[in-house]
């Protein structure tokens, strides 16, 4: 059984009665301390590592979050009274990777605010941001991004530091080195005071005309979304389940569904590229995934496509497995015709579209726009 998540009809139906209700007052970071109280995993986080999966346990990640934090406050970054305008501004610029999320945990921790950037933004647009937020440090991926952002001025920015090791620029690494006793004593007390209502992150916009619009997004905004979710949709609290990601974490879709992983105990796989996506869900054999509709809409024109090309009984069968799949409703068991005909479906043709995706998908989360019903 795949569920299908929209996000689009989950916001609606959460405007009109779900979001009446009160939700507990955790800010995100505090995912980490969850999950290693209910859940500690040894695959919170893993990526692709000259060619084998490398993985970072609950205790990995917080270590090193805290370990940044400290090293962030030893460069003297400060939340400055947890207020959107006071607070510093740490930018990144990467694709998806756990170095992405170490530095969000490690900004949220002392009350900065995470500004993330495309790759893909332009140079000008690039240039706007980061000295309309003022950031003060900015990370970036690789070589490439590291000549980018060197390329243009900005007036406030301190440091840039990146998560490939490239020669004679500053690593990340080299942040949480800055650690010590004391540094690591302030960040627990300052994860204590942090309030949910301080602005966690500033996404700008995109493709849209004129300069880019930062929008300010609050722990609060994010842990009801993630909340709500939690239970509206059976997403399952077992450390063995794990997803693969690829939507961009600077969209916040990526980012809100990412902590619905995290506090449901979910290890999060991401895929090398937007090429490899297929290789990587065939390799990780994951349960889950979110993605946009018109990706769903490709896959299933393909499919289609495959299906037109049959002949005979090959052909009979699968347009019969289709119309099964169209009326299919997990709420309703159906006529004993009914299930017999899905029971054969399933493992004459629904089984190798599940091959396709690893074999063990149990549910995919779509989002940015409503999933069409005629797919």
């Amino acid at each position: 059984m795949v569920f299908f998540i929209d996000y689009f009809s989950f916001n609606l139906f959460c405007q009109n009665k779900i979001c009446q209700m009160k939700y507990p007052e955790y800010r995100l970071f505090d995912c980490i301390e969850y999950q290693l109280k209910h859940f500690s995993k040894k695959d919170m986080l893993n990526a692709k590592v000259d060619g084998r999966w490398k993985s970072y346990s609950t205790e990995e990640v917080a270590d090193i979050a805290n370990r940044f934090s400290a090293g962030l406050l030893q460069l003297g970054v400060s939340g400055h009274n947890y207020t959107a305008e006071g607070s510093d501004k740490i930018a990144i610029i990467s694709q998806n990777r756990p170095e992405w999320v170490f530095t969000d945990f490690a900004v949220q921790q002392i009350g900065a605010v995470l500004v993330p950037i495309y790759p893909t933004t332009s140079d000008s647009e690039l240039e706007y941001i980061l000295n309309e937020s003022e950031a003060k440090y900015i990370l970036v991926s690789n070589e490439e991004l590291l000549a980018k952002v060197k390329s243009v001025k900005s007036e406030f920015l301190k440091g840039i530091y990146t998560f490939d090791v490239i020669e004679g620029a500053a690593n990340y690494v080299d942040v949480l080195k800055l650690a010590n006793n004391e540094s690591l004593k302030k960040v627990a007390s300052l994860k204590k005071e942090i309030p949910d209502s301080h602005v966690e992150t500033i996404i700008y916009t995109s493709g849209t005309t004129g300069k880019p619009k930062g929008v300010m997004l609050t722990h609060e905004n994010i842990v009801s979304n993630v909340y709500f979710s939690k239970i509206s949709f059976p997403f399952p609290d077992q450390p063995e389940t794990k997803v693969l990601s690829f939507l961009p974490l600077n969209h916040i879709f990526e980012k809100m569904v990412s902590y619905i992983y995290f506090f449901s105990g979910i290890g999060i796989y991401y895929a090398e590229s937007l090429e490899t996506i297929g290789d990587n869900l065939k390799e990780v054999k994951p349960n889950g995934f979110s993605t946009v509709p018109r990706l769903l809409e490709k896959v299933y024109e393909k499919i289609m496509s495959k299906g037109n090309e049959l002949k005979g009984i090959k052909r009979g069968l699968f347009f019969g497995s289709v119309a099964l799949g169209k009326v299919y409703d997990n709420r309703k068991k159906g006529n004993v015709f009914y299930r017999m005909g899905l029971s054969i479906a399933r493992k004459l043709v629904f089984s190798k579209w599940r091959e396709a995706l690893g074999g063990n998908i149990d549910f995919i989360i779509t989002g940015g726009a409503a999933a069409s019903e005629n797919y």
